[in-house]
């Protein structure tokens, strides 16, 4: 079973909502190469929404991926498949190239319950041009069951190859994980499955081998943990642990020493209390988020009281 499980990097991905996508090139391409080196299966590059869409006023090359520019910094494919998310009513389906076409080898579809419909129209797009593609449905975590069961239904019929549990709050433990792979595998037994964790409880990792031991084969993680707020599973963790042979750990650590230490000295993720409350209470970590960039930061207390105040739990959780 050991060998089936694929590494999926998003360090640039939900590391650039650490960082507002200040990566340079150089940095990405050091990582690409040292993924490719490390045995790492799948990179994702970024987010492949349109500019337009979004009103972007600085279109930024991570966050709005664009072929040309990527077949300029990675002008040769190595071991690692590059991928890229997209989210629902962000994407120009004329900005996607036929897969023979581009460097990405798969697309992912992010998703909240409530638009798997639309989420397996995109897939169904991209399937069509040749992409691996995959269902991402954020926010597991407060899903009432019938939702699920309408959605699983559509997600059968369609021809997604992953499908992802995300832990968007960090707020599963292996318990819940284990729960959750079990429903997935039992409602969409004709699908791969994926796990995206968040470290908020320090569970990212423990999450990510709960999932792999109960049959999930794609698991995301991140180089340093870099992701948003509390940060995902350490992609070097996984490197190390899980036992194949084409896995290297040293092509990761190179990466860290030579840029991250100075990121992470610039840009703050991982566990910090703030992002642990947020996990405990089920909460995205919008406000914890916030809270960090405000001179209180280190008021943890304070952020206690004011995120369990009955007003705050009572307004409406907003998207």
């Amino acid at each position: 079973m050991e060998h089936r499980s694929k590494i999926l990097d998003c360090t640039i991905r939900d590391g650039g909502l650490v960082n507002n996508w200040d990566f340079s090139i150089e940095f990405v391409q050091d990582l690409y190469n040292g993924l490719s080196a490390a045995g790492v299966e799948y990179m994702e590059i970024g987010y492949k929404n349109s500019a337009k869409l979004l009103k972007a006023s600085e279109p930024n090359p991570w966050r709005f991926l664009d072929d040309n520019f990527l077949k300029e910094i990675i002008p040769e494919k190595k071991f690692t498949k590059l991928s890229a998310l997209v989210d629902i009513g962000r994407v120009d389906p004329n900005d996607i190239l036929p897969r023979e076409q581009s460097v990405l080898d798969m697309i992912r579809v992010a998703c909240y319950i409530r638009e798997v419909d639309k989420g397996l129209e995109l897939v169904q797009m991209f399937h069509d041009l040749g992409y691996e593609t995959s269902l991402n449905i954020m926010a597991l975590s407060s899903v009432p069951e019938h939702q699920l069961i309408e959605a699983f239904e559509m997600v059968k019929e369609s021809p997604v190859d992953v499908v992802y549990i995300v832990d968007s709050f960090g707020s599963l433990d292996p318990q819940d994980i284990e729960h959750q792979v079990k429903k997935f595998k039992a409602m969409i037994p004709n699908k791969q499955l994926g796990i995206h964790t968040h470290n908020n409880m320090q569970l990212a990792f423990a999450n990510t081998l709960t999932a792999k031991r109960n049959g999930v084969t794609f698991l995301d993680s991140s180089v340093y943990g870099m992701g948003r707020a509390a940060g995902n599973c350490n992609t070097e963790l996984l490197v190390s642990y899980i036992q194949k042979p084409s896995y290297e750990i040293k092509p990761v650590l190179g990466v860290i020493e030579k840029h991250m230490l100075e990121m992470r000295q610039k840009w703050e993720w991982g566990y910090i209390i703030p992002y642990m409350i947020s996990g405990v209470l089920n909460e995205h970590p919008r406000v914890a988020m916030a809270y960090r960039d405000s001179a209180d930061r280190d008021k943890f207390v304070d952020f206690y009281d004011k995120v369990t105040s009955p007003e705050v739990a009572l307004a409406p959780a907003s998207k």
